[in-house]
């Protein structure tokens, strides 16, 4: 089979999703979309629209403004009508699953060069959710909600708010460190937005990272969820509105164009589990792709894990060997979605593309990175990449 790599991908700031406060807030996620795809194409000249594949772009909700958003943003760019797209959903894997899907395209020749990506805007996306009633019978309806799906993983592994706090500090930290020290400027394409007056501005950065966090603010929080719950808002990714695009191509079209690369996919693997845990699904997928290629934990280098919640957090890097309390070694070196923020079907490929950047500009030696995140109703996925000797 055809070896795949990365050439390159981009996103736009995450910026909040607030209807008052959001930089966003007049902007449409197919803008924030059309941005990555025009940028994606600016900084890869040898690669022209027409010679794309498909388009496979992942978004938690297929509804309202994000109807189809892998196509309707592609045509909304001007692109060529000749390239097929197609939305994915699978929840917050979503981003991560179109990188999937045209992964294994290219690997059975199906193609050469896809563009993958992920969007979403979680102000403007249809409120509410339907689950039909014999699930909601079987697992109850209120816990199959996100925060107390967190809650309850905190309560099962007995994971203490002091750690949790702990976990949410060292995200808010490492994420403003990135941020000051120009680490994204390798991924984030600047979008114009609006500031809280209404005047417009041009986003460069994300808005929800905070230069100074508080461990003593945060122990005064209340509980988000529940009365007498521990999950609080730091320790919960906030809503958020962002999107990102990725070339993914045969390594052999990415020497003939001379496409510059530095990772390779070696696979991936998604995994279900009990929706009202679901936080905790990376183990089992993570577990599953590594089983899969033969490698071990001990030779991943860089991890980029989702932070839906610290608690699922803390518990799939403590399953998974990683490390017990923050500060960890290998995962998420620049922060994670509590400070980043996490737009839902962006973010599976918004990791993989810091990943590749975290192996390319400051692990370079790196031979192994892992990508993974949790997703509603009990979905999850993970991606393992390989440095390209």
């Amino acid at each position: 089979m055809k070896e795949v790599v990365l050439v390159d991908g981009v996103r736009t700031p995450n910026g909040r999703a607030h209807a008052e406060k959001g930089w966003f807030r007049k902007r449409m996620p197919d803008e924030l979309l059309v941005a990555c795809y025009h940028a994606l194409f600016a900084r890869n000249p040898q690669v022209k629209p027409e010679m794309v594949e498909a388009v496979y772009v992942g978004t938690a909700n297929q509804g309202g403004v994000t109807n189809d958003m892998g196509r309707l943003a592609w045509l909304a760019a001007g692109l060529p009508e000749s390239v097929a797209a197609n939305s994915i959903c699978q929840q917050c894997p979503s981003g991560m699953s179109a990188i999937e899907h045209a992964a294994r395209a290219i690997m059975c020749g199906e193609g050469d060069i896809y563009v993958v990506g992920g969007v979403e805007d979680m102000e403007k996306m249809p409120k509410g959710m339907y689950i039909p009633k014999a699930v909601a019978d079987k697992y109850g309806e209120w816990d199959l909600q996100m925060g107390p799906t967190a809650e309850k993983v905190a309560a099962l592994w007995n994971v203490s708010v002091e750690d949790m706090n702990l976990f949410a500090y060292w995200s808010n930290v490492r994420a403003a460190e990135a941020t000051k020290a120009g680490k994204f400027k390798h991924e984030i394409v600047p979008v114009e937005g609006h500031d809280e007056a209404g005047n417009p501005i041009i986003v460069d950065r994300d808005q929800w990272v905070r230069d100074e966090v508080s461990m003593e603010a945060m122990a005064k929080m209340k509980p988000a969820f529940k009365p007498d719950g521990v999950i609080t808002a730091a320790m919960s990714s906030p809503l958020t509105a962002g999107a990102c695009a990725l070339i993914l191509m045969s390594r052999e079209k990415a020497d003939e164009l001379g496409c510059s690369y530095h990772i390779k996919y070696r696979g991936g693997a998604m995994a279900g589990n009990d929706p009202t845990i679901m936080g905790v699904g990376p183990i089992e997928a993570v577990r599953k792709l590594l089983a899969r290629t033969g490698v071990t934990m001990d030779e991943i280098d860089v991890v980029e894990l989702n932070e839906a919640f610290a608690s699922q957090s803390l518990v799939v890097i403590r399953e998974l060997g990683l490390g017990y309390n923050a500060p960890f070694e290998k995962v998420n070196l620049w922060g994670g979605a509590l400070a980043l923020g996490h737009p839902l079907g962006e973010s599976g490929a918004r990791i993989v593309i810091t990943l590749n950047n975290i192996m390319k500009y400051e692990k370079p030696d790196a031979k192994y990175g892992l990508a993974t995140l949790c997703g509603g109703f009990g979905n999850a996925n993970a991606t393992l990449w390989e440095r390209v000797n």
